[in-house]
């Protein structure tokens, strides 16, 4: 069910109100205060309802809690972009206009409390959106996120704090991908990364949100 206002709407989930926000196009720090906001107001309050926010970021490059540098192909020192060093899990991963970053504001208490179960519906969402234009999206064993032809066109890196969620994917619609040249994405050698709008160059990224939106109401 969706209930339209400005940027805000409402999906029902797991007999679960959703509230989803679009953001627009927002500097990532922002998000991030934006998410740590509602988390600690969930954290005090276990019957607000959950959130999806999408967002676009200007071009940043961000960190899991415990990845390395080594991964960065550029001395900090002489970088004049943006980085952030966050909580959530993961590598390097760089996001952009473009690229549509889904941050879910879940309460697990109300879905399952197992981080697995959350990392496997979050992939789920995206393989199945893929479905819709078309083309065959997969898992690769061992490794977190979602893979076209070895290549991967979504990152997932999450946090989650007394069961409630932040962070979450970014999915490549069609972004510029050479801020990804200046790093090994999500710390994995060997691999590349795509966008949906090599498979489709006339994609639009509205319709691409209204499609995810949907189908992230239905797998969860």
């Amino acid at each position: 069910m969706y209930n339209n206002s400005q940027n805000q709407e409402q999906i029902i989930s797991n007999s679960r109100i959703i509230v989803v926000e679009d953001l627009g196009l927002m500097p990532y720090k922002l998000a991030w205060k934006y998410q740590q906001k509602l988390v600690q107001e969930r954290l005090e309050n276990p019957a607000l309802l959950d959130k999806l926010l999408l967002v676009e970021h200007p071009p940043v490059y961000t960190l899991g809690t415990g990845s390395t540098l080594e991964h960065l192909k550029f001395d900090l020192n002489n970088f004049s972009g943006e980085i952030y060093r966050t909580e959530r899990g993961g590598e390097v991963t760089f996001h952009c206009p473009g690229q549509i970053v889904i941050y879910p504001i879940l309460n697990l208490h109300y879905y399952q409390t197992d981080l697995h179960w959350y990392l496997r519906q979050l992939e789920e969402v995206i393989i199945q959106l893929l479905v819709k234009y078309n083309l065959k999206a997969e898992r690769i064993n061992g490794l977190t996120g979602v893979w076209i032809n070895n290549a991967k066109i979504a990152a997932i890196g999450i946090k989650v704090k007394r069961w409630i969620t932040m962070h979450g994917v970014a999915l490549n619609v069609c972004c510029d991908l050479s801020g990804f040249n200046k790093i090994i994405p999500c710390g994995i050698k060997g691999k590349f990364v795509t966008r949906l709008s090599h498979y489709d160059p006339s994609i639009n990224i509205l319709e691409v949100k209204e499609e995810l939106v949907k189908t992230f109401s239905q797998v969860f």
